[in-house]
């Protein structure tokens, strides 16, 4: 019988080919393993996205000029009495906020007046009810001053955890506190914050200081600043200074009231 002629190259390959592809192997083990079977052809890559272009963004609002408090001075109270209402109820005080508002306390025409930053944190219908007003109540004991003759104000209405004094500038409250000292006519006023001064227009130095005379309506209150109780409250040297700043300031008085 004639022998068969062997198949054509091209089909033995391709035979060779299904016969490993059957086995599970397409691969060449070697040193370094090679493509034994040629990948099928990548699908021609299909044409980038062209890319949506952003919507513009709007421009940012420009900032409001920070509200004033009653811009019409003529709409503040006259009288003490009413300020402490206004005080509390007012809408153009302040925009609100998560503590209370605290009112001031004590007598007009007052030995002294005192004006810290702000309510402590605790507080709710009396100011400095806290450490910092036991701080301030013993500075008092000692200097031999009565309670019920002290007027005890705040510049702002209420505790603010992180005030911001440039919008607390602009917004008048510098010129509120003036109206306020005005109201109550203390022989002196004592400032506990370094903060205060300066929206009165008196320069504060890093240590207490006796301050020129707060005039108001024809009228001279000595004035004297230091810094604030919470301060104090941390550092025995700035209770020292602060000490030794109110006896250069009240030397020759004896009592305050």
């Amino acid at each position: 019988m004639a022998e068969r002629p062997p198949p054509p190259l091209a089909e033995q390959l391709a035979a060779a080919f299904d016969w490993w592809r059957d086995a599970g192997v397409d691969c060449d083990f070697a040193e370094d393993a090679t493509d034994w079977l040629a990948p099928p052809e990548d699908e021609a890559p299909k044409p980038a996205a062209r890319p949506v272009a952003a919507a513009p963004e709007p421009l940012a609002p420009r900032a409001e000029p920070s509200p004033k408090i009653d811009a019409d001075r003529s709409m503040w109270p006259t009288d003490l009495a009413a300020f402490r209402e206004w005080w509390l109820t007012a809408d153009t005080l302040d925009q609100g906020g998560a503590y209370p508002r605290v009112p001031p306390l004590g007598p007009s025409q007052a030995s002294l007046m005192i004006v810290v930053n702000q309510p402590e944190e605790g507080d709710r219908e009396r100011l400095l009810s806290g450490p910092e007003g036991a701080l301030l109540q013993g500075f008092l004991r000692a200097t031999g001053t009565e309670p019920d003759t002290v007027y005890l104000a705040s510049l702002l209405p209420r505790h603010d955890p992180a005030p911001d004094w440039a919008t607390i500038r602009s917004s008048g409250f510098g010129e509120l506190l003036a109206h306020h000292m005005g109201l109550v006519e203390p022989r002196r006023v004592l400032f506990l914050g370094r903060n205060i001064p300066p929206l009165l227009g008196h320069d504060m130095t890093q240590r207490p200081a006796i301050l020129p005379e707060f005039n108001h309506e024809g009228r001279s209150i000595p004035a004297m600043g230091a810094g604030g109780l919470a301060d104090m409250l941390r550092s025995a040297k700035r209770r020292e200074r602060f000490w030794r700043c109110w006896l250069d300031w009240t030397y020759g008085d004896g009592r305050t009231d």
